[in-house]
Order: structure tokens, then C-alpha cells, then sequence
């Protein structure tokens, strides 16, 4: 008789193989909800003002800036820096801040956002009114006036009043910016800690880029700022 050969069953080990399929389809699973569950709570995305530096370059131009005490405060009056302006058609310099820093922006025939959203990123908060945002000067008016504009002509200060060729121009939630005021770093600094880099890149680069002064205490916040970079 010939005797038959019998193949080995493969159900013992297909159990396990079963069993890693479950396992891997269940991590599969898990890292998908993970994924979905950051894409959910992602920062709005949003624009940012052009030519903020990098870490190396800020602290490069922070070290090169003239350190000075204030001076000429009384004599600041902030219509010594004339704004908005018209910047195209109808749009003044804070219309076309938010425009450039919203999403979804739907504006008017006088250029006046009748809907969408603005992101502050000075603490976080999302806005679906214009009426809520503010048009923040990372270095305030009073402070540039402090730190050399004093000796401006009124059409440079008009030009930084105005300015949307660097980090000057930020829109934020209103009492945000309100709180703010006219104080540098060594007596404000943005809620939202995790923002305080990109704050002090943006206010030294405003200050190196026209040439402003920085008096000692608000050079050793900005160290300190970017040190969180």
C-alpha cells in the first residue's frame, strides 16, 4: 500500500497571523484617530507679515542696535504719524491687513470685511468680526517715537505708519492690543507664550530695520524672548 503523505494543517499558525492582523489594523486605527484628532485642534491657519528673521539673524540685530535711553516723550502726539492711508482703491492700510491676515475675507464696496475670520496670534483667539481685531504696530507709535522718530520727517513716519513691507503691521484681538498700549517688552510681552519668539524676531527687525534705539531693560526682554526660540 502507498502509504499518502499528509501536508502539515495550517490552522495552528494562521491563529496567530489572524491575530497579528487584528493587532496592526487596531494600531492602524488608533494612529488615524490621533491624526484626526490634531488636524481638529490645529491652529487656524493664517498669514503672517513678510521678512520676519530667523533666530540667528534677530540676535545678530538685536546685538547691533544702539542701546539708548528714551527720550522726547512729551512732546509725542500720535498724529505726528498719519494713517491709514489708501493703500489701492478703497482699501486704507487696515483694511488691507485684514485682507492680507484673514481667511476667507469678504470685503464691501468700500473695502470694509462684511465676513471671515481673523487668528490672533499675540493669544490665540480666533475672531468672525472686523470690529474685534485691531491693527497692532509691533513697535507702537510712541515708542518709535521714543527710540529716533522724533527726528523723522513726517512723510518717513507716515511710511512706518503705514508699513506692510515688514513685521510692523499684526491684527489682534482688540483689548489684546489695547493692554499692550505703547509698552516694549521689558513691561509686555504677548499672552500666548509659545509666540513670544516670533514677537521678538518681529520687534527687532522693526527696530534695526528704521534704525530705532533700544533702551537696556527692553534689550535684556528680548534676549530672554529669544531665548525661547
Amino acid at each position: 500500500m502507498t502509504r499518502r503523505t499528509v501536508s502539515a494543517r495550517p490552522a495552528v499558525s494562521a491563529r496567530p497571523a489572524i491575530g497579528v492582523r487584528r493587532a496592526v489594523s487596531a494600531a492602524v486605527a488608533a494612529t488615524v484617530a490621533v491624526i484626526v484628532a490634531l488636524t481638529l485642534t490645529t491652529v487656524p491657519a493664517q498669514a503672517t507679515p513678510p521678512n520676519i528673521p530667523s533666530y540667528s539673524t534677530a540676535l545678530s540685530r538685536l546685538n547691533s542696535l544702539t542701546v539708548a535711553a528714551e527720550s522726547h516723550q512729551s512732546s509725542y502726539n500720535r498724529s505726528l504719524f498719519p494713517h491709514w492711508i489708501t493703500i489701492t482703491g478703497s482699501c486704507n492700510t487696515r483694511e488691507q491687513v485684514l485682507k492680507r491676515d484673514g481667511s476667507n475675507v469678504v470685503v464691501n464696496s468700500s473695502c470694509y470685511p462684511t465676513s471671515g475670520s481673523w487668528y490672533s496670534p499675540f493669544d490665540g483667539a480666533t475672531w468672525t468680526q472686523a470690529s474685534d481685531v485691531d491693527i497692532d504696530h509691533m513697535v507702537p507709535l510712541a515708542e518709535a517715537w521714543r527710540s529716533g522718530a522724533w527726528a523723522w520727517s513726517t512723510a518717513r513716519r507716515q511710511t512706518y505708519a503705514n508699513d506692510l513691507g515688514g513685521p510692523e503691521l499684526w491684527a489682534v484681538t482688540d483689548n489684546v492690543n489695547q493692554a499692550k498700549g505703547d509698552k516694549d517688552p521689558a513691561d509686555w510681552q504677548p499672552p500666548l507664550v509659545s509666540f513670544r519668539c516670533t514677537y521678538a524676531r518681529a520687534w527687532i527687525q522693526v527696530k534695526w530695520y528704521y534704525d530705532m534705539t533700544v533702551d537696556s531693560a527692553e534689550k535684556s526682554a528680548l534676549s530672554g524672548m529669544l531665548a525661547t526660540c
